[in-house]
């Protein structure tokens, strides 16, 4: 039975060591561990990308931008990235489409669900740039309602050095320790940084599972999909 994915990976994972726009070789590296789970031949992919290489929320408050226009320019940031990432898994030989919420035809698909199962269906990865196309929302919302709306079994939370959910921040506190599983109730009642409450609510509501996961490690997004041992699941369960 084929599974169906969201990969979610933050803007910061596509700047490498810098976190500061585009680190070419950390770009390839992340798109042949993308083709690695593409060439699984089981699963259906779509990708949710951040914009934090290029645009952050602080950096509006920095600017004295108000948040409505702050969070438009982050959209934008995402379809940036959106088509890096395409570029660098079709030089791989993976099929691809990048569809966004805010309407910019000459560069990518607008988002329609039924086109996005139409791609899903003949094997191409589908990356969602823009967000939700309105503000306020995060890309991890747009993540947990993209799954929702094409029917997705798990959500791959890809981090930046961090293998799973912790009970405090392990940098900080020493005696901070690793879920291994964990339910929405819990998450929420304990107040765990894994997604903003929407996008819970919205994977609790649709019983779409979560893998939190550290990218850094050599074929973890691969193995992410089948073996929950190497991060925290986070279910209804």
């Amino acid at each position: 039975m084929r599974k169906r994915i969201i990969l979610k990976l933050s803007g910061e994972s596509l700047g490498g060591e810098s976190k500061m726009c585009f680190d070419h070789l950390k770009l390839k590296e992340i798109a042949l561990e993308i083709k690695d789970l593409y060439d699984q031949g089981d699963v259906d992919i779509s990708i949710v990308v951040g914009a934090g290489n290029i645009w952050r929320g602080r950096d509006a408050i920095n600017c004295g931008i108000e948040r409505s226009s702050a969070d438009y320019m982050g959209m934008l940031a995402t379809i940036l990235n959106a088509l890096a990432l395409q570029n660098a898994l079709e030089i791989l030989g993976c099929d691809t489409r990048v569809m966004t919420s805010l309407s910019i035809p000459s560069v990518a698909e607008p988002y329609i669900r039924r086109k996005a199962l139409s791609h899903l269906d003949k094997n191409r990865i589908v990356i969602f740039g823009g967000g939700n196309g309105i503000p306020f929302f995060t890309t991890d919302t747009t993540a947990a309602l993209r799954g929702a709306e094409l029917g997705a079994n798990l959500i791959l939370m890809a981090k930046n050095g961090v293998d799973g959910v912790y009970s405090d921040d392990p940098k900080k506190n020493k005696n901070a320790y690793r879920f291994d599983k964990l339910t929405y109730r819990e998450v929420l009642e304990k107040d765990l940084h894994v997604m903003d409450m929407t996008a819970i609510t919205l994977c609790e509501e649709n019983n779409i599972d979560i893998i939190v996961f550290d990218m850094n490690v050599k074929g973890n997004i691969a193995k992410a999909a089948n073996d929950f041992s190497i991060g925290t699941l986070v279910s209804n369960k």
